[in-house]
């Protein structure tokens, strides 16, 4: 039987159908703008009842959308024993501390070695799907390039009780990142960029719409208009070199679009460590943290970013959990040669 979705067209919207759907399908249901227009195309897509069959299709503010998504076919991603670090399991998820280099998925380009085939591997067929394809219990992502804590749904139970609260921005997700200069919360030059107010406590809020690149399509970026609404908190942690030319941040997600941290982060001007996407050319002074540490962080091969805390109520049992993973080598050797 295939599983339905139910969307309410929001304010403002494009004035084709799979371009509003792309728009307003909750991330968390892992439909893209073109599986959405196969959906169409295979009258999956209806309005009152009546199937809308073309993806240039007039959708107006407030018009409800029924999306039919059929059950995942099976796909030839193939068990691998890849080592995995578990932080939590039991009969209804398990929490794993993702490795940097990791792909989440098979995606073309990556076929194997992915958090998926591992999980087959470990946990067999006690997993769910999603996206029309075997994508054993994912309900979030991280980068490839950014370490840290994801959890994965066992059972379909699991899996509709974590996409709920990831929908209702209730999971508590917490980043470590190492950033260029220091992010001050006091810094007139901050409060004065769009979307940027400061919190008591040293808190930077960061509130913008994000949308992909008007000109590259693998980025995304802060748009003026559309998209679709991103919050970001963030604190300095613990600042670097004398004046401050870096810092290690904490940011934590009212929302989860993609790639948030790491573009809003080069929005304020204080691009991620690494970040060859969105870090820009600005790098450390070797004179405020001498020569050793400016080429260490010129040289590190990847966002400096890890998914350190995680925090969500249990789907099956109703209780709080939260867990933990340390910053990674890389990063705590980075921060060493900071220091020094």
């Amino acid at each position: 039987m295939p599983r339905h979705l139910t969307v309410v067209i929001g304010p403002n919207p494009p004035p084709r159908l799979d371009k509003a759907l792309a728009r307003d399908v909750p991330e968390q249901a892992g439909l893209t703008r073109s599986r959405l227009a196969k959906l169409i195309a295979e009258g999956g897509v209806s309005r009152d009842g009546v199937p809308l069959t073309e993806a240039r299709a007039k959708v107006a503010e407030g018009d409800t959308i029924e999306i039919a998504i059929a059950e995942p076919a099976q796909i030839a991603t193939r068990p691998e024993a890849i080592a995995l670090t578990v932080v939590h399991e039991d009969a209804h998820l398990i929490v794993v501390d993702k490795p940097a280099g990791m792909v989440v998925h098979p995606a073309p380009g990556s076929p194997s070695g992915t958090l998926v085939n591992a999980l087959l591997a470990h946990c067999g067929d006690s997993l769910s799907g999603i996206g029309g394809e075997r994508r054993p219990g994912i309900v979030h992502r991280i980068d490839k390039d950014t370490s840290g804590l994801l959890v994965v749904a066992k059972t379909d139970k699991a899996h509709a009780g974590l996409a709920a609260q990831f929908a209702a921005h209730s999971v508590d997700r917490r980043y470590r990142a190492l950033v260029v200069g220091l992010p001050d919360a006091g810094d007139p030059r901050l409060r004065g960029l769009a979307g940027v107010s400061a919190e008591p406590g040293g808190v930077l809020r960061i509130a913008t719409q994000i949308g992909r690149h008007r000109t590259d399509r693998q980025r995304q970026a802060v748009l003026p208009g559309g998209g679709r609404h991103a919050v970001t908190r963030m604190q300095v942690v613990e600042r670097f070199g004398t004046p401050p030319a870096a810092a290690l941040v904490e940011c934590w997600l009212e929302t989860g679009r993609t790639h948030q941290i790491r573009v809003h982060m080069a929005h304020i001007g204080h691009g991620l460590i690494g970040d060859t996407v969105y870090g820009g050319r600005r790098k450390l002074s070797a004179r405020a943290v001498g020569e050793t540490a400016a080429e260490a962080a010129a040289a590190f091969p990847r966002q400096a970013l890890h998914a350190a805390t995680l925090g969500f109520v249990h789907p099956e049992t109703g209780e709080h959990c939260h867990f933990a993973a340390p910053l990674p080598a890389d990063m705590t050797g980075l921060i060493a040669t900071l220091r020094g």
